[in-house]
């Protein structure tokens, strides 16, 4: 039997290896019964292609790669389901798809998808040799799509869940713009004050031969950090942001970062709460297109986009195929709310667990979105006051000297 050389992705990050299979689909199988999502698959000794022929990725240097947004591939699973539905067969709706895209990169992953499918590699799989424009979730409920033949349905699903997300970024941005508008403004006042203004004052204090109030020593040594060591302060948060980012690149410094995140005040209520609405959805939109408990469970992990509650999920489908129920398993990974645990409980009595998902989707939602709507006043105090301790601090810095020096003129 043939030996396949695989490249994927799980829960747990990428993985590679090599596995013996009748042909590539038949690998791609059993990597996705494993929960594994196939990027590459190639016989054993084969160099991988380097071209962006037959599904494989473009080498083009990633800063020359025009980006695929969110919105391309939503407007796509749109597009495709009223193709589908019409009963347009799948490549020449790929065809048409391609020819009407106006992102130029777009157009070049279709037409790598199309060259996959011609070769009668399955579309879930092209799809997955994409180089990420196509998530663990999509690929994973095109494949639930091409199992059940229930394609188009899926497809409309899979709109609907990335209109959602897409939904969600918007307001994120537009909760932190006006914070962020602050925090820079005052960034950048403090920088033009340490460079310009306080060393100006500086020589101002140092002719007076007298001793300087605390607040202007601390401000005259912060100029004099800034101006002479200023380079090192940019080397170190460089460095710093470098080393953090490589760090959370790990799969265990990913969990424990994605951990601290639910604990963080003001944020965490809300990533917990976006976590959960988007774990329900992705539950009960896997249920309702036919998919097994176990591998409902296997795709959600790959969608939370939390590593920390991704592996609390995973031992949750470790657990339910144990034989446990899904309300034992829950309750046992300590990430769900009562809401959730007592809509479980009732979803497994009822048989109608799937709804009560997307109910809990459809309620954590809603606070999210009120959530995101109050952020920025719940910023407001704390950057008022954080303002106005630096105020504070500036004005006594320059006008103590002075007062001192009034005076002192004054008595004499």
């Amino acid at each position: 039997m043939p030996r396949f050389a695989y490249t994927g992705r799980s829960a747990a990050g990428p993985v590679n290896g090599e596995l013996d299979g009748a042909d590539a689909g038949a690998v791609a199988a059993l990597l996705m019964a494993r929960g594994v999502t196939p990027l590459r698959i190639d016989a054993a000794g084969d160099a991988p292609a380097e071209t962006g022929g037959g599904g494989q990725p473009l080498k083009l240097p990633a800063f020359l790669q025009p980006k695929v947004l969110p919105a391309d591939v939503m407007m796509f699973s749109r597009q495709l389901h009223t193709l589908l539905r019409a009963g347009v067969p799948i490549l020449r709706a790929l065809a048409g798809l391609q020819d009407s895209t106006v992102n130029p990169r777009f157009r070049q992953v279709l037409g790598g998808v199309r060259n996959s499918l011609e070769s009668g590699i399955e579309l879930s799989i092209c799809f997955a040799q994409q180089g990420g424009v196509f998530d663990n979730f999509y690929v994973a409920m095109v494949r639930v799509g091409e199992m059940s033949g229930r394609l188009d349905d899926v497809f409309m699903r899979l709109f609907k869940h990335l209109e959602f997300e897409q939904f969600m970024r918007q307001q994120v941005k537009s909760a932190l713009r006006y914070p962020g508008f602050v925090v820079t403004a005052m960034a950048v006042a403090v920088g033009v004050i340490n460079t310009l203004v306080v060393p100006a004052f500086a020589d101002v204090f140092k002719s007076l031969g007298a001793e300087l109030p605390l607040a202007t020593r601390i401000l005259v040594a912060s100029s004099h950090f800034t101006l002479h060591y200023g380079w090192a302060l940019v080397a170190g948060l460089g460095g710093g942001i470098w080393a953090l980012r490589r760090w959370i690149a790990t799969t265990a410094g990913r969990q424990t970062s994605d951990r601290l995140l639910l604990r963080a005040p003001l944020a965490g209520r809300i990533v917990q709460k976006a976590t959960l609405a988007r774990f329900a959805r992705s539950f009960a939109l896997a249920l309702k297109s036919g998919v097994p408990v176990e591998q409902a469970l296997n795709v959600v992990a790959q969608t939370v986009d939390n590593a920390h509650i991704a592996r609390k999920v995973e031992a949750m489908r470790e657990a339910v195929e144990r034989g446990d129920t899904i309300l034992r398993a829950a309750v046992a990974s300590g990430v769900f709310t009562p809401v959730v645990l007592q809509m479980i409980a009732v979803g497994e009595e009822t048989g109608a667990i799937d709804e009560l998902m997307e109910e809990i989707a459809e309620l954590y939602g809603n606070d999210v979105q009120y959530e995101l709507k109050s952020l920025s006043q719940q910023i407001e105090p704390i950057l008022i006051v954080f303002l106005g301790v630096l105020v504070l601090v500036l004005a006594l810095g320059v006008f103590l000297p002075l007062w001192d020096l009034g005076n002192a003129t004054l008595k004499k």
